[in-house]
C-alpha cells in the first residue's frame, strides 16, 4: 500500500493533519490503535496556561516570550512565537469550517467551569460550556445545578458549593438537585452502564424529549441559567440546542469524570471530515515497525499488515504518550517503539535512568510527563543524533515540556499538526 503521507495516530493531532493534508490533495491514512487521549478531554483547549515557574497566563504572546526564556526545549520555544500563533488562529478558522462550536480568543485566556466548581484557563471552549473572562463577573444570577439521580461522576452540591467561592460568581445564588429521570434505572442497575455515552444514548434516542424538558423545566425552579452534566447529545451539540431551545432557559454542559462526552463528540466530527475528504482510517491497527534507507524513512509495517509494507512519501508520529502507548516505560528504559527516535524531557530527565523519571514530592510536576521525542523547527523526528528528512512527530509524543503542569496539550497538538501540513505541502 502506498500514499502520500501516513500518520500514525487517530487523535487530535493526527485528524487535524490529515484534515489540513486532505484539503490540500494530499492522500492520507491514519493508523488508529483506537486510545486517544481527546476521548477523555474536556472538550476546552489550551494554548498555554501556566509558566513552569508557576505564573498564570492571561495574554498568549506575553507568555510565549517569557515560555522561549524559561523552557528552551518546549515545542513552542523550537516553533518560534510568530508560528505558534500564526498556526492558533489557522485552527481557530479550521474549527469554524467543521463546526465545532468554539469560542475564544486568540490573544488571551479565558476562564472554563470545571466539574469541581473551580476555573481553569483554556484557549478555545465549547460555547455549551460556562466561561467567563479574568475579572468579568458571570452574567446569570440564580443558577441551578442538576445532576442526574445515582450518576455519580457529576456531583452538583460539590459543584455549587466551591463554585461561589470564585469572585466571577460571588454574586451568584446557586442551588443543586438532580433529574429522577426513571428511564435511566435500567443502567442505574449495573454501575458499569452508568457512564455519559450510555446515558446520552438513553436520553437522545429511547427517552420521549417532551418528558425531558418538562423534567429540566420543573427542576430549574426558576433559575436564570441551568448547569449540566455533560450527557445530552451523542455525537454533537445538536441536541443539547433543541433542549436550550424547547425549554427556553440558558443550559450549560460540564465535562464528567472520564470519558469525555465532549471530548468523544470533536473526534467524531473530526474523523468525519477526514473520512468526507477522501483519508483512509486504519481502525484497530498499530505500528510495530519501520524500514529505513539513509535518512528517511522507507516503509512500516503494522500489527495487521504485517507482511505488507506501507509506503509513503512523508511519515508523521501522532502516537501520543504513555496512555495511548506512544511512549513505553522499561524497567531501565522509556522509548518510542515504532523508529526507536531519540527521547529526551526536561527537570534533568534521562530516558535510560530511572531515578530521574521521578520526584520525590508525589504532588510536583514529575520529570517523566515531558517524556517525548526531539525535534526540529520543521518539527522533523531525531533518531541517532540525525534528524530524519520525512519522518515528523505532532502532539503529546514531542518531549520537553509536561502539558498537564502548563496546561499546553491540545495547543502542541493542533499547532504542531498544522506545521507538519505545511512543511509536507511544501
Amino acid at each position: 500500500m502506498n500514499f502520500d503521507v501516513v500518520i500514525i495516530g487517530g487523535g487530535l493531532a493526527g485528524l487535524t493533519c490529515g484534515i489540513a493534508l486532505q484539503q490540500s490533495g494530499k492522500r492520507c491514512a491514519i493508523i488508529n490503535n483506537g486510545q486517544a487521549a481527546i476521548d477523555f478531554a474536556s472538550g476546552s483547549f489550551d494554548l498555554l496556561s501556566r509558566l513552569p515557574d508557576g505564573h498564570a497566563i492571561s495574554d498568549l504572546a506575553d507568555g510565549l516570550a517569557q515560555l522561549a526564556q524559561q523552557l528552551p526545549n518546549h515545542p513552542y520555544s523550537i516553533l518560534g512565537a510568530s508560528t505558534v500563533l500564526a498556526k492558533a488562529e489557522e485552527f481557530s478558522r479550521l474549527s469554524e469550517q467543521l463546526n465545532l462550536d468554539l469560542v475564544g480568543s486568540n490573544q488571551q485566556n479565558h476562564w472554563r467551569v470545571t466539574a469541581l466548581g473551580s476555573l481553569r484557563g483554556a484557549w478555545l471552549s465549547p460555547n455549551s460550556v460556562p466561561t467567563t473572562n479574568q475579572d468579568t463577573a458571570f452574567p446569570y444570577h440564580k443558577i441551578t445545578v442538576l445532576g442526574i439521580e445515582g450518576y455519580h461522576d457529576f456531583q452538583p452540591e460539590l459543584l455549587a458549593a466551591n463554585l461561589v467561592l470564585n469572585s466571577q460568581f460571588a454574586h451568584c445564588e446557586i442551588t443543586s438537585d438532580f433529574l429522577k429521570i426513571p428511564e435511566l434505572d435500567q443502567l442505574r442497575a449495573n454501575s458499569r452502564e452508568f457512564r455519559s455515552v450510555n446515558i446520552a444514548q438513553v436520553l437522545e434516542y429511547k427517552l420521549n424529549f417532551a418528558d425531558l424538558v418538562e423534567e429540566v423545566k420543573t427542576a430549574a425552579k426558576g433559575a436564570d441559567a441551568v448547569f449540566l452534566p455533560a450527557c445530552f447529545g451523542l455525537e454533537n451539540q445538536e441536541f443539547m440546542n433543541s433542549l436550550c431551545k424547547a425549554t427556553g432557559l440558558p443550559l450549560f454542559e460540564l465535562p464528567t469524570l472520564p470519558p469525555s462526552l465532549l471530548g468523544m463528540r470533536q473526534r467524531i466530527q473530526l474523523r468525519r471530515q477526514f473520512e468526507q475528504l477522501g483519508g483512509l482510517m486504519m481502525n484497530g491497527d498499530s505500528a510495530v515497525k519501520a524500514h529505513f534507507s539513509g535518512n528517511q524513512v522507507r516503509a512500516i509495517e503494522t500489527r495487521i499488515h504485517e507482511k505488507e509494507e506501507i509506503t509513503a512519501d512523508a511519515f508523521v508520529l501522532a502516537s501520543g504518550s504513555f496512555f495511548s502507548k506512544g511512549l513505553v516505560s522499561e524497567f531501565d528504559k522509556i522509548f518510542e517503539p515504532v523508529f526507536y527516535s531519540d527521547i529526551q524531557g526536561d527537570q534533568g530527565f534521562n530516558p535510560t535512568d530511572r531515578f530521574s523519571w521521578t520526584n520525590s514530592r508525589f504532588s510536583n510536576p514529575q520529570p517523566y510527563q515531558s517524556a517525548g521525542v526531539i525535534i526540529n523547527e520543521q518539527c522533523q523526528v531525531q533518531k541517532d543524533g540525525e534528524f530524519l528528512s520525512n519522518l515528523y512527530a505532532i502532539g503529546n509524543v514531542i518531549g520537553g515540556f509536561n502539558a498537564l503542569e502548563l496546561g499546553c496539550g491540545s495547543g502542541v497538538a493542533v499547532v504542531s499538526a498544522l506545521t507538519v501540513a505545511e512543511q509536507i505541502r511544501g
